[in-house]
């Protein structure tokens, strides 16, 4: 989960507007992202009667070992495959990025914060973030800091990793944050921390998240029941984008073409949604949990037609020239 309050990792995000949207909670659930448990477990209060809890990160499968009962099937998979963990499902909700279980430790070097080896597999499995920057070149590591980060000064920044690493092998957090805070002009009062982008660009591509996203929403439409709540909390721009391109596309609201271009004939929407606009966190979330603070949600409900596969390219995906399924080479 990319969120749980700092006092309390069991917190989810934006969790009371998913309730609010998809009551009666009932029947069966998919969580796409376990984590700390926090979605899981208010489904399960909501009315939930089964929870499928599925994580990428064999530690979350662990940690659950001691709170799941009987209600709950654990599941270390990904989005791209959760229709294989559960058919006909009443509802699943997805939270995106990274999960504070996952920063608070340094030893899984997802953070600037603490100094910690340069991984940031959430798998704990395949290339890490060190083979990244280590054996990519400068060009492909500009494209990636640009495409995922939007990070202005990706060339300045893949020019002196590059030259870095010739001296010596870029292996630890702080030595990576250290290189990129050389290239930026020091933060402004309440301005994020120069490798914020960069770091968020390359924990992307190591786990191929603009992939799985998109696979996991194309998955979700085939395991959604008609009537079935698919939830969606994102944490910036891209992925918000891709989202609400996505339900556009499957709820038939593209906008109108132009009035004297041939009719085109739609697909049946598999999709349907009360409002198009995103939730964020009122007030009281915030002041509870400040990493909610750029979460938006989107909800929308299965229809009976039949899933159909979205174009990348359509739905605003960042698209690499090198780009590969496993996101590093």
């Amino acid at each position: 989960m990319g969120s749980a309050a700092a006092n309390n990792p069991h917190v989810p995000v934006l969790i009371e507007p998913i309730l609010r949207a998809v009551a009666p909670v009932q029947g069966v659930w998919l969580d796409g992202t376990l984590g700390a448990g926090g979605y899981t477990r208010r489904l399960l209060e909501a009315g939930a009667d089964k929870v499928i809890g599925v994580d990428r990160d064999p530690l979350a499968i662990d940690m659950a070992q001691g709170w799941a009962d009987e209600r709950v099937q654990l599941v270390q998979g990904t989005f791209s495959r959760l229709d294989e963990y559960g058919q006909d499902l009443d509802g699943v909700v997805l939270d995106l990025g990274v999960s504070s279980m996952q920063l608070d430790r340094a030893e899984r070097g997802f953070s600037f914060m603490k100094d910690g080896p340069l991984d940031m597999r959430m798998s704990q499995d395949g290339p890490s973030a060190a083979d990244m920057v280590n054996e990519m070149d400068e060009a492909e590591l500009a494209d990636i800091l640009f495409l995922y980060g939007e990070e202005r000064a990706s060339r300045r920044i893949a020019r002196a990793i590059v030259k870095k690493r010739e001296d010596v092998p870029i292996v630890t957090t702080l030595q990576l944050a250290d290189i990129i805070e050389g290239c930026l002009p020091r933060p402004k009062p309440g301005q994020v921390h120069p490798a914020t982008r960069s770091f968020q660009a390359i924990r992307i591509a190591v786990n191929d998240e603009y992939g799985e996203l998109v696979e996991g929403l194309e998955a979700a439409e085939r395991a959604l029941k008609p009537g079935g709540h698919l939830a969606v909390v994102t944490f910036h721009s891209i992925e918000d984008r891709m989202v609400k391109r996505f339900l556009a596309e499957k709820t038939g609201n593209t906008g109108g073409g132009s009035r004297h271009a041939p009719v085109v004939e739609q697909d049946p929407p598999t999709f349907r949604q009360d409002t198009r606009k995103a939730i964020g966190p009122d007030d009281a979330e915030l002041a509870e949990n400040p990493r909610a603070r750029s979460a938006k949600l989107r909800v929308a409900q299965r229809t009976e037609a039949a899933p159909r596969p979205v174009d990348r390219g359509s739905i605003g995906m960042p698209m690499l020239k090198t780009h590969n399924r496993q996101g590093v080479r």
